[in-house]
């Protein structure tokens, strides 16, 4: 008796784990349909491409998320589409889309290798440009080399190099591709400095200006954006040098290759 009826409860249990994953991975646009709502996923201190001003969010990015809000709507049939905005943090960006938190992060990110293990990106929006913000009264060794200048006159090696950089602060966002970038150079230089790690653009650029720091390295036009608004008399200054550039993308789920379409579709469109 006892094993008769094990063999359906067997049977049950096989056809059960068998759903589950097809569950699990739902795709974004089966999702959005079975909800009714899109979530996007944004960074709110990004501006000008992500921002909330009270119960705004407005940007660049947005105003791209919103038109492919348009075609999911359309695309779909849903005239009552709900649109849900999310904010996120530097450290969650990428596990918020993974994880299904957000169904796209509209602020433009670089699609790293690493990052592309978990999430996959749309067309390129926007090529950033890495770049630093430092006092506009720093040594004049320190300006100079910053910006791609000579720090002194005579034969140059690496020990002159880093004269100009050696026992310097510098800061980046922890956890992003900024930090590495920071570190990687440290090494290939043999530069002895100090790397602090911040939160967000606020707390770097407000290292500077007290002093704590000498340089933070960001994406320049956030940097232009935020000291024009934050420091207008001038005591701040971003570097006219790009280290750096990325083409930067919409970050969507992994392997989601219809929805995908459709978002590339959309920016391919209005591009």
């Amino acid at each position: 008796m006892n094993v008769k009826s094990a063999k359906p409860a067997g049977l049950w249990l096989a056809c059960l784990l068998a759903v589950l994953p097809v569950i699990a991975t739902a795709s974004t646009l089966e999702r959005v349909r079975a909800s009714n709502t899109l979530t996007l996923g944004y960074l709110p201190d990004f501006e000008p491409f992500s921002g909330k001003d009270g119960d705004k969010v407005s940007g660049y990015a947005m105003a791209l998320c919103e038109k492919i809000a348009d075609k999911v709507k359309a695309d779909l049939g849903l005239p009552s589409l709900q649109v849900r905005y999310q904010p996120v943090t530097v450290a969650d960006e990428i596990s918020s889309v993974s994880s299904g938190k957000v169904d796209i992060l509209c602020t433009p990110t670089p699609a790293t290798l690493q990052w592309r293990k978990t999430v996959s990106f749309s067309i390129p929006i926007y090529t950033a440009g890495l770049s630093a913000v430092v006092r506009a009264n720093s040594h004049e060794a320190l300006l100079k080399i910053i910006n791609g200048k000579e720090a002194h006159t005579g034969p140059t090696w690496r020990a002159t190099l880093n004269r100009g950089l050696s026992n310097q602060t510098f800061a980046a966002i922890e956890g992003g591709v900024t930090e590495d970038w920071l570190r990687d150079e440290f090494k290939l230089l043999g530069l002895v400095a100090t790397l602090v790690t911040v939160k967000d653009n606020d707390e770097g650029i407000k290292l500077v200006a007290d002093g704590k720091a000498d340089a933070f390295l960001s994406e320049r036009m956030l940097l232009k954006t935020q000291v024009a608004k934050d420091y207008p008399q001038g005591e701040l200054t971003v570097v006219d040098r790009i280290f750096d550039y990325a083409p930067a993308s919409m970050v969507i789920g992994r392997g989601d290759e219809d929805f995908r379409l459709l978002v590339d579709t959309e920016l391919s469109e209005l591009y």
